[in-house]
């Protein structure tokens, strides 16, 4: 054979792999990522990030207390068939990671958002989250800016592991820092909108740690203990000596965690109780989002203490669609 009817042949032979082959490739560029998360929020961002090149699927159901949630049987199938695992971090689901180590592929990864968001100095520790317990407060997404980083963290991941869709990850996250850039100028003006003398929370949950400091308000008490069990006399007695002290109008619960010692505290302190505040649960539709819980929490918070709730009105709270 000649030289040149070899290389003709071998031509030939290489294109015709390629032809029985091009199915695999295709299949291959087409794949969805399966991705697991925890909490609600974590859960949205990465459905609005990944769009149609991922499946996300949350193992903490909406509306469910992320801190004493406890993994089941079937979440461990769920974690084993992951690509991507995603977890807030910070020791809020330590059941769910310390299954997921157990029972992931080796090739899969566990990204913690708040550990790589926060150094360990500018952990947040308070009345839920004490430092001599050692686990610091997990709360970060309230503020904005760390929420902005966490979609940042989950962008830089998906382009690593599926570098093919890079162009719509990267697309994605823009549209979304956008609607969040747009949230945080927001809750500025809301709080804003509330006289300086009101600008004080307390929740039953202290949900708000990271937030306050970013927006000019300040968390006075969490009713919630370390051991989210209901609190003593003599610290109920406290919080309400402090409520009459500094004339606070309102205090914030939540449905997540629903708590009679709340109705007790602002009974007996005058305040007004509203038990609508979010921290993880995200709203039914219209607003079903992570903006949109925001925009509900800041639409509530800002009635109450004397601000004005149509602060949020513009707000875009819609996830991305297909």
């Amino acid at each position: 054979m000649k030289i040149s009817q070899l290389i003709a042949h071998n031509l030939l032979s290489f294109f015709a792999v390629l032809l029985v082959l091009s199915p695999v490739y295709a299949a291959e560029s087409n794949k969805v990522l399966h991705i697991v998360t925890t909490v609600p929020p974590i859960t949205n961002m990465v459905e609005n990030i990944g769009g149609a090149n991922v499946d996300v699927v949350g193992v903490v159901p909406n509306g469910i207390d992320s801190h004493t949630f406890e993994p089941v049987p079937a979440d461990a199938k769920i974690l084993a068939d992951a690509d991507i695992i995603i977890v807030n971090g910070l020791d809020l689901e330590l059941p769910t990671i310390k299954l997921a180590e157990k029972v992931k592929k080796p090739s899969t990864p566990i990204i913690h958002l708040g550990n790589n968001t926060l150094r360990k100095e500018e952990w947040q520790y308070d009345f839920s989250f004490p430092r001599e317990h050692g686990h610091p407060n997990p709360h970060l997404w309230p503020n904005i800016a760390l929420t902005m980083r966490y979609a940042e963290i989950i962008r830089d991941n998906l382009v690593e592991f599926d570098l093919q869709h890079k162009d719509s990850y990267m697309a994605n996250t823009s549209a979304y820092l956008a609607k969040l850039k747009q949230l945080d100028e927001a809750i500025f003006s809301c709080v804003k909108t509330i006289p300086k003398k009101n600008r004080k929370l307390i929740t039953y949950h202290d949900s708000f740690a990271y937030f306050a400091p970013r927006y000019g308000m300040q968390v006075i008490a969490a009713i919630q203990p370390a051991s989210f069990t209901e609190p003593g006399p003599r610290e109920i007695i406290r919080v309400i000596e402090q409520i009459r002290k500094e004339k606070i109008p309102a205090i914030f619960g939540s449905e997540v965690f629903p708590s009679k010692i709340m109705e007790q505290i602002a009974r007996e302190s005058g305040a007004k109780f509203i038990d609508e505040l979010s921290d993880d649960e995200l709203p039914e539709k219209p607003n079903n989002s992570f903006i949109g819980m925001m925009v509900n929490n800041m639409t509530i918070m800002s009635e109450a203490l004397g601000g004005d709730p149509n602060c949020m009105a513009n707000v875009d709270t819609s996830n991305f669609t297909h």
